[in-house]
């Protein structure tokens, strides 16, 4: 059984969750990935105004294909998420609280995430299609320089995706790792 959970994330939201949970998200998430984080990252170190608050945000790690007749968006699979742990930490230090991507995260993520009561999920790799249909919304908000790697805010509904590290640092890679192992 999923639980629903409602965009902007709270503590008691979050502190619910548990590694290993099926959540379908509900409200306003923003994506990004590597360029865009770059940016924002720069952005904060020069003092500048950023294009979208990040108090209890939720971004997600993709580069999502153009929209058809009809659609808000196209096709809309994660991206590997390792490749924002190098910003994700400065990010969740002035208050983005969710990541939805795939793949595994490096210890300063995942001490971020306990230190600021985060959470990260995973979606499915592969159901771009699948996921795009949950996304109602979709406008380009900031760096649309960047092409489908622009930070868009969407509006989403029933969402599904999983909790991959939760608020006390649980890593389902690693839970399942230790369970195979037995």
């Amino acid at each position: 059984m999923s639980k629903r959970v409602n965009t902007p994330l709270t503590d008691e939201a979050v502190k619910d969750l548990k590694a290993g949970d099926r959540v379908l998200l509900n409200g306003i998430i923003y994506t990004g990935r590597d360029a865009a984080h770059k940016r924002l990252v720069e952005m904060i170190d020069n003092g500048e105004k950023l294009p979208m608050e990040l108090r209890d945000q939720t971004i997600y790690y993709v580069g999502p294909c153009p929209a058809k007749p009809g659609q808000a968006i196209g096709s809309a699979g994660p991206t590997t998420s390792g490749r924002m742990d190098a910003y994700t930490p400065k990010l969740m230090d002035h208050g983005l609280r969710g990541m939805i991507g795939k793949g595994l995260r490096n210890q300063a993520v995942v001490d971020s995430i306990i230190k600021h009561t985060g959470v990260y999920f995973a979606a499915i790799g592969g159901a771009g299609a699948l996921l795009a249909e949950a996304i109602k919304e979709a406008e380009v908000i900031a760096f649309p320089d960047l092409g489908a790697e622009a930070i868009y805010k969407l509006k989403v509904e029933d969402f599904p995706v999983t909790v991959i590290i939760d608020s006390q640092g649980n890593d389902l890679y690693k839970i399942g790792k230790e369970q195979y192992k037995k």
